[in-house]
């Protein structure tokens, strides 16, 4: 296959052979004050939580284990991810922010990020989702996606600050479900 070269990673179910993606994101970022990279197995806890806050019930540990070892197989298909966000000074892990292929595709990734209600309101995530922006233009794509709740007005102002434009909204299970996109250069 013209582009791609066999990788032997970790595919959740152990170590495999996949074809690695003819492009990728860089999977360590770092900002001014946050640290960005893949998830670990010593992340369950802490993705536990965040999950946990979001409201509906505490989720099993091997869930956890299991989103995150789908994250990482997902990775190293595609070359894009999902990374965890740790500030620099304190060490503590506040949420992730990265590409997903979501509602979108791998050629028009969706950038999405999540973090605890104790860190709104500090400008992490649009930090967080700059550097991914930043990351994602030296990885060579010209598109990204982002679809939000329509009552997630602080999500929206993020995007808006990134430069993100609406594109339409359609109805959710949750309310409306606004898609936004950016060209980039």
């Amino acid at each position: 296959m013209q582009g791609f070269e066999a990788a032997k990673v970790w595919t959740g179910a152990g170590l495999g052979w996949v074809m690695a993606p003819e492009r990728s994101m860089s999977l360590h970022l770092e900002t001014e004050r946050l640290v960005m990279r893949p998830w670990v197995a010593s992340d369950v806890g802490e993705y536990r939580a965040l999950v946990t806050e979001r409201g509906g019930g505490v989720p099993a540990v091997e869930n956890i284990q299991e989103r995150i070892e789908s994250q990482l197989a997902a990775t190293a298909r595609t070359g894009i991810a999902l990374l965890t966000l740790r500030r620099r000074v304190e060490g503590d892990f506040i949420g992730y922010c990265g590409l997903i292929i979501g509602r979108a595709s791998l050629d028009e990734p969706e950038i999405a990020y999540e973090l605890f209600q104790r860190v709104h309101g500090f400008g992490y995530a649009t930090e967080a989702a700059r550097a991914v922006l930043d990351a994602a233009i030296a990885g060579g794509w010209t598109r990204l996606w982002s679809t939000v709740g329509a009552w997630n007005a602080p999500s929206l102002r993020v995007l808006e600050k990134l430069g993100f434009e609406q594109d339409r909204v359609e109805e959710g299970d949750r309310g409306g479900l606004v898609w936004l996109t950016r060209t980039l250069p």
